[in-house]
């Protein structure tokens, strides 16, 4: 998921992709003996001192690879980060999803342009929403207009409120409905907003389509067939296995740190719920971007893109396909989805061609405004330098 607790200045920025920074390193397709692994250990440490606890790193150049961390596990014991760790990937989520309904358009169980209320009736209604009117790929694209109820939701936003419903259960229907409760941010098709609502609604689709839960379809058509053993839908689970570096949310600015490793994250299911490892995730956006997922014909459709209006101030250039957004660089540009969930942070990057990948995971987020960005900052270089 995209959530940034309160802060006005860069909540949209942190609400759906990562800060964009010309590259820096290498000439495009150069990589010197060893760079990768210099580049990832300086990012990692460079994050540990902006204060971020813990990071591990992980980037691809085919099937050889580089890793690093820094920081530690557990800032009361002082454990080292593990060696690919598992954590939580937010809205690295989506992209699994667009695969998915992707995979199910190849098979013509559905089209793109079908309304949202032919396989949902009746459920985007009310206060002016209408799922008649809004198809299936204004959902993948974020064009649909329908509010993201992320922003209402109890949980995210003082640690009193992580506290006391970090074990909650919520269905997809319940989170549909927090945004049913609003207006449409904007006409289906009119402008681009990010709202995790959409994803919400394309699992559905999915389990309407398929007759399976949405763990169960994530296991059979991506992580089963890529050998992806330790990437998964945890439902109700609010426990990562070990190993894992515990994730750390700041809820003020200056604040202190706050625990948030364990969390029932049903609220994020389609949109936001996987937890995989960086060695997973690293080999998923390779093969995505390899084509071993979707076919030339879905992979164009993904590709397509439109701007992502909402970002433009401060991401100049960056657009939005189906699950995936393109960054723009000095050295063309790469396709990436991010992922924040309370006290953990995905920063990733793959070449269009599927080379060549990286996965960052952070395991801390700050509310100030500035130590935030400088994050941000810092971790999107090292995923352009890499790829550059």
């Amino acid at each position: 998921m995209r959530i940034h607790p309160g802060r006005a200045a860069v909540g949209v920025a942190l609400a759906a992709v990562l800060v964009v920074v010309p590259a820096t390193g290498a000439a495009a397709g150069v990589a010197p003996a060893g760079g990768d692994r210099r580049l990832l250990e300086q990012a990692a440490d460079d994050l540990t001192g902006l204060g971020v606890t813990g990071v591990q790193g992980i980037a691809a150049d085919g099937r050889r690879t580089s890793t690093a961390r820094s920081g530690v596990a557990d800032i009361r014991t002082g454990a080292p980060v593990p060696h690919d760790g598992y954590f939580r990937m937010g809205s690295n989520t989506k992209t699994f999803a667009a695969v998915i309904l992707l995979q199910l358009v190849a098979e013509r169980r559905l089209s793109l342009e079908d309304s949202v209320d032919r396989w949902l009736p009746g459920v985007v209604s009310g206060n002016g929403n209408d799922g008649r009117q809004v198809t299936v790929r204004q959902l993948l694209q974020h064009t649909s207009g329908i509010y993201n109820y992320t922003n209402d939701l109890a949980g995210l936003n003082s640690a009193e409120e992580y506290l006391e419903h970090r074990f909650e259960h919520l269905d997809p229907e319940e989170l549909v409905a927090i945004a049913m409760k609003h207006e449409p941010v904007f006409a289906p098709g009119t402008s681009w907003d990010y709202s995790n609502t959409n994803y919400i609604l394309v699992g559905m689709i999915i389990e309407r389509l398929t007759g399976k839960a949405w763990a169960s379809v994530v296991r059979e058509r991506i992580t089963r067939p890529l050998g992806l053993s330790r990437t998964y839908s945890p439902g109700d689970v609010p426990t990562l296995p070990r190993p894992h570096a515990k994730g750390y949310q700041q809820f003020e600015p200056g604040g202190p740190l706050l625990d948030t490793t364990l969390l029932n994250v049903s609220w994020g299911w389609a949109a936001g719920d996987l937890v995989t490892t960086p060695s997973d995730l690293v080999r998923f956006w390779q093969a995505l971007q390899s084509g071993r997922l979707l076919a030339p014909r879905q992979m164009a459709e993904m590709h397509r893109t439109v701007p992502a209006e909402a970002f433009e101030d401060v991401w100049p250039g960056v657009r939005y396909g189906l699950g995936v957004m393109w960054i723009p660089t000095s050295c063309g540009g790469y396709w990436s989805h991010g992922g924040d969930v309370p006290g953990t942070s995905t920063v990733d990057g793959v070449t269009g061609d599927g080379r060549r990948a990286v996965v960052l995971a952070i395991s801390t987020r700050f509310a100030g405004d500035e130590e935030a960005l400088a994050v941000y900052h810092r971790a999107d270089q090292a995923v352009a330098d890499i790829l550059c």
